[in-house]
C-alpha cells in the first residue's frame, strides 16, 4: 500500500463571468452565432428564462495538479459533517499510450458551493487510467468507503478512516483477483442478496482501446466481499456473463419487485441485456434476459436498432409504472441520437425504441435525468464528446463532433416532440458525467459534472441554473481563457 498523498487546497471560486468584467469577457468570447452567446429561449414552468453559469471546483489552474481525462464522479458525505463531498477520477488520457497514470481526487464540501478542500487520494500506477468510482459502506463501520475502476487495469478499494477523513490516511488494497485484468470501465455498489452487505458490480472491457485489441469475450461480474474488504483474498468474483467489449453493469430495480437487478451492455455486439435478480439472503441467483428492440412510431421502420448502453438514465416515460431507459443509440451515426427504450410488459418481449432527437454532428456521452424546468416531469441533460485534438484548439470546425451541452425539455405528453436547448459547444470537451442537485439551495436543479478531452480545462465543475425575468445569454463560462465556443453547422 502506498502512503496517502495530500494536495490540500482551500478553494474559493468566483465565477469570472459573474462580474461586470467577466460579462464583458464573456461577450468577447463568442459571436451571437455561437450557442453560449445567444439569448436563451428556455423557460421554466413559472415562466422564468433558464440559462446556465459555470463554476469551477477542481482543475489544474486551481490545484496545480495536472488533471486529464476527467470521467467518473460521485457525491456523498464522506466525513459526516453534513455537507456533500465529491469523488472524481481522471485517467490522464491525452493519448492512449498504455502508461498507468491517473488521479483519484476528493473535493471536501462546505456550506458554500464554491468552497472546497481538494485532496489527491491516489495517483500514478495505483490510479492507472482511473475511469469510474463508487461510494458505499463496505466494512460496516458507518463511514462511506470508495472503490475505483481503473482501465490499466484493476479495481482499488479505499477504506474511510472516519471523522478525520480529510487528513488521515486512507488504507487501500488492489484485490489480487482484479489485478492486471485488462480494463475495468464502470463500477457500482449494491446489496444484491439483501444480507446487509454491499457487492461490487463491474464490467471489464478487456483493453483500454479495444478497437486496436482482440475483442475476446470478457466478464460482467460482481464481487462478493466475504470478510474485511482490506483483505484482498476476501473478494470473490461471480461472473454474470461473457460478452465482447462489455461497457456497463448498472444496478437498478428494473422489474419493480423490490430487489436490485443489473443492466449490462456490449459495444462489440451493440446490444444491452438485463440480469433478473432472484437471489435470497446468503446466496445469489441471476437470470439473463436480452433486451431486443423494435421500432416505435417515431423511428423509421427500416432503421438499424442498436444501443450499447454506455450511459443510461432510468425513468418511467410511458406512464405505465415500469422503468424505461434513456440512452444513446449506435447506428446510423454513433452516439448522435438520444433515444428512450420503453420497457416491455414481461421479460422476453421486445422493448420499443423511441427517438427523442438528434445531436448531430456531435456525439452524446453524458446523460442525466431530472426535472430541470420544474414542471413535474423528467427532462434530460446531455454532454458531448469532442473527437478532435485533446491538447490544442484550432484544428476542429463546426461540422466536427465537438463538446456540446444541452438539455431536452419533456413536452409532458407521450408522443409529442421534445425541445432541445443547446447552451454551449466548445471545440474541446468531453462531458461524461452529470449529477443533478440543487447546489445553491435556490429551489431549482443544478448539475455537477466532469470534463475531459480539453487539456488544462479538464476537471470538475458545476452548472448553476439561472432563472431570470428577461432572457440572458445561454451560458456564462467560468474562465476568461477557454477553448473556443462554436456554432452549430
Amino acid at each position: 500500500m502506498k502512503p496517502f498523498a495530500f494536495h490540500l487546497v482551500a478553494v474559493g471560486i468566483a465565477c469570472v463571468s459573474c462580474s461586470p468584467a467577466g460579462e464583458r469577457a464573456a461577450e468577447r468570447a463568442g459571436s451571437e452565432a455561437d450557442l453560449a452567446s445567444r439569448l436563451t429561449q428556455a423557460r421554466s414552468a413559472d415562466g422564468a428564462y433558464i440559462s446556465w453559469r459555470e463554476h469551477l471546483i477542481d482543475d489544474e489552474g486551481i490545484s496545480g495538479v495536472e488533471l486529464r481525462g476527467s470521467d467518473g464522479l460521485v457525491m456523498a458525505d464522506l466525513d459526516g459533517d453534513g455537507h456533500l463531498d465529491i469523488v472524481s477520477v481522471h485517467e490522464s488520457d491525452d493519448q492512449y499510450d498504455g502508461l498507468p497514470e491517473g488521479h483519484i481526487r476528493i473535493a471536501f464540501g462546505s456550506a458554500d458551493p464554491d468552497q472546497w478542500q481538494l485532496v489527491t487520494l491516489a495517483e500514478g500506477e495505483e490510479a492507472g487510467a482511473a475511469e469510474d468510482v463508487a461510494v458505499g459502506d463496505l466494512n460496516g463501520d458507518g463511514y462511506l468507503d470508495i472503490v475505483a475502476a481503473c482501465e490499466l487495469a484493476h479495481l482499488i478499494y479505499f477504506e474511510n478512516p472516519g471523522a478525520n477523513s480529510r487528513n488521515a490516511n486512507w488504507e487501500r488494497v488492489i484485490p489480487p483477483v482484479t489485478l492486471d485484468r485488462g480494463s475495468f470501465i464502470r463500477v457500482f455498489l449494491a446489496d444484491l442478496n439483501d444480507d446487509g452487505r454491499l457487492e461490487v458490480v463491474t464490467p471489464n472491457k478487456g483493453a483500454q482501446d479495444p478497437e486496436r485489441a482482440q475483442q475476446d469475450p470478457k466478464e460482467i461480474s460482481f464481487f462478493q466481499i466475504a470478510w474485511s474488504p482490506l483483505d484482498g483474498d476476501a473478494w470473490i468474483e461471480h461472473p454474470l456473463t461473457l460478452v465482447p467489449w462489455p461497457i456497463n453493469s448498472q444496478p437498478v430495480d428494473l422489474d419493480g419487485d423490490g430487489d436490485v437487478d443489473i443492466v449490462g451492455g456490449s459495444v462489440a455486439e451493440r446490444r444491452i441485456m438485463w440480469f433478473e435478480n432472484r437471489s435470497s439472503e446468503g446466496e445469489f441467483e441471476f437470470v439473463e434476459h436480452p433486451i431486443d428492440l423494435i421500432a416505435g412510431r417515431d423511428v423509421e421502420p427500416d432503421a438499424v436498432l442498436a444501443t450499447a448502453g454506455f450511459n443510461m438514465g432510468f425513468v418511467d416515460l410511458s406512464g405505465d409504472g415500469r422503468l424505461d431507459i434513456v440512452t444513446l443509440d449506435m447506428p446510423p451515426l454513433l452516439g448522435q441520437r438520444l433515444v428512450w427504450l420503453e420497457q416491455a410488459a414481461a421479460p422476453g418481449m421486445p422493448w420499443r425504441i423511441h427517438l427523442l432527437g438528434s445531436y448531430a454532428p456531435d456525439s452524446i456521452v453524458g446523460i442525466a435525468v431530472a426535472d430541470i424546468d420544474g414542471d413535474g416531469d423528467p427532462d434530460v441533460m446531455t454532454g458531448g464528446y469532442s473527437r478532435g485534438s485533446r491538447i490544442s484548439d484550432g484544428e476542429a470546425g463546426v461540422d466536427d463532433p465537438l463538446g456540446r451541452m444541452a438539455w431536452w425539455e419533456n413536452p409532458g405528453e407521450m408522443g409529442a416532440d421534445w425541445t432541445r436547448h443547446d447552451f454551449s459547444r466548445r471545440e474541446r470537451g468531453m462531458f461524461d458525467k452529470f449529477i443533478p442537485l440543487d447546489m445553491d439551495g435556490d429551489g431549482d436543479i443544478d448539475f455537477v459534472g466532469t470534463r475531459g478531452n480539453s487539456g488544462p480545462y479538464d476537471g470538475v465543475f458545476w452548472l448553476e441554473q439561472v432563472r431570470s425575468a428577461e432572457p440572458l445569454r445561454a451560458f456564462l463560462q467560468a474562465r476568461e481563457q477557454e477553448s473556443p465556443e462554436l456554432p452549430l453547422p
